[in-house]
């Protein structure tokens, strides 16, 4: 099975987007491939708790892809600079199994991963 990325750039701006990348790497983790999602830009907003229980475009609310994506294996990670810039606290990551992740993660993933999806 391959190892895939999927890097997400948008948020409630592109919810068709962000519901696809979410949507995406669940189905990647039923299908039994390993997967990572680098969440970056508008995107770091998605996991706040008032975003993962909305329904972004046309699936589930967001928190159900979340789950999935979680109790599969799947990783997520967002970036520190956008976390930062865009007010997405510690406090709104608690509880949550993701990790800030510096630019050179993001490098790191892409040179570790099979394949790369990006929805940006």
């Amino acid at each position: 099975m391959a190892k895939i990325l999927i890097h997400l750039t948008h948020g409630l701006e592109g919810p068709t987007q962000a519901d696809r990348a979410f949507l995406i790497a669940r189905t990647a983790i039923e299908e039994g491939h390993s997967v990572s999602m680098f969440l970056a830009g508008e995107a770091v907003k998605l996991i706040k708790d008032e975003t993962m229980d909305m329904v972004l475009g046309f699936g589930p609310v967001l928190r159900a892809y979340y789950d999935a994506i979680v109790k599969g294996g799947g990783k997520i990670y967002l970036s520190r600079i956008s976390c930062e810039s865009r007010g997405v606290t510690d406090d709104d990551l608690k509880g949550k199994a993701v990790e800030k992740a510096s630019p050179n993660v993001l490098v790191q993933l892409t040179v570790d991963h099979d394949r790369v999806i990006t929805y940006g």
